[in-house]
């Protein structure tokens, strides 16, 4: 083959990886109105593409950049202006240890804002269901209210034994490792508080790799079902002025 020849046919092969990734640049996170069911969750999108929307219209695209809230009726572009979240993103999905996160004092009178889940990797104890784990050495959970001492207990159908998951006073963060918590696929947990509210569900599912863009790991996580942290990831990535 010619030299000439050659460099055509790296610059091919190279449009159509840059074709493919396009391809794939955005992922529908959620979406209602009349068109809802041509745009349900987990559909890729091309982030050239337009889509046309109907007056009630709402879907929420999660790209490689960002999050896009779009309303119809109109035509308008998947793609994310403005400025990137990936370094949200790089923080959102780093796995932190299973450290023990204490709240700081707010002063009587002080507004504060909620506190927010700082780990994509955290599973919320208030929101139980699908939850994808990362890294199987261990379990991190995360509280939202971090007042008094709190203990939860998991419970398995295939089993009789009983796991029991303690927060501090003022403590969001505790974990169990997976000698304490045997994880297996298929295996529902149920979940209950020492509050005495009825017992939830909780399934852990195993992610082989994590990919290291939004809408490929939206994309996984809308495959696998693991909505809390989908909607988490899509909440966190939200761009503003789009």
């Amino acid at each position: 083959m010619s030299w000439g020849k050659t460099l055509k046919a790296v610059a091919l092969a190279s449009a159509a990886i840059v074709a493919t990734a396009a391809a794939q640049a955005g992922v529908v996170v959620k979406s209602s109105g009349p068109s809802a069911a041509s745009y349900p969750v987990g559909k890729k999108l091309d982030d050239a593409s337009t889509v046309a929307l109907k007056a009630g219209d709402s879907i929420t695209v999660l790209t490689a950049n960002g999050t896009k809230v779009i309303t119809g009726p109109g035509q308008f572009t998947v793609g994310v202006r403005g400025e990137s979240k990936r370094s949200t993103f790089a923080v959102l999905t780093r796995q932190a240890s299973g450290a023990r996160v204490r709240t700081g004092a707010v002063r009587s009178g002080a507004s504060a804002a909620a506190p927010s889940n700082p780990s994509l990797w955290n599973m919320d104890i208030s929101k139980p269901g699908r939850f994808c784990i990362a890294d199987r050495s261990r379990v991190n959970f995360w509280r939202p209210t971090t007042s008094g001492e709190r203990t939860y207990v998991f419970g398995s159908g295939q089993s009789d034994y009983l796991i029991y998951l303690k927060f501090a006073d003022g403590v969001a963060q505790s974990a169990l490792t997976a000698e304490q918590l045997p994880l297996a696929a298929n295996r529902i947990y149920r979940l209950s508080s020492d509050a005495g509210a009825p017992p939830q569900l909780v399934e852990f599912v195993f992610l082989e790799t994590v990919p290291d863009t939004p809408d490929a790991l939206g994309a996984l996580l809308a495959e696998k079902g693991c909505n809390a942290q989908l909607a988490m990831l899509s909440e966190r990535l939200m761009v503003s002025g789009e």
